[in-house]
């Protein structure tokens, strides 16, 4: 896939993360449940984790993000799995 391509790709799930964040807040800020701001910050932690897969192999090869990928992500995913566990009743 050319570089062009990538771009288109690594935008759209760019765009579709942080539309799903903005979302989950928009309502979080209507309803106020812990579990949709658990959401809602797992979805900003994933676009967080995006943009920087944007930067690290598109924009800035040069430098390694890797590692801070992975955290955002981690972050993310603990987040939920903790909103999942606390709603349990």
């Amino acid at each position: 896939m050319s570089n062009a391509g990538q771009l288109v790709v690594y935008l759209l799930c760019l765009l579709t993360s942080a539309t799903c964040a903005g979302l989950l807040l928009r309502n979080y800020i209507k309803i106020r449940t812990r579990f949709l701001l658990s959401c809602a910050t797992c979805f900003t932690m994933l676009t967080l984790n995006n943009f920087m897969v944007l930067m690290d192999l598109i924009l800035l090869p040069a430098m390694d993000l890797l590692p801070y990928r992975h955290m955002a992500a981690l972050a993310g995913i603990c987040v939920l799995l903790v909103g999942f566990i606390l709603d349990v009743e």
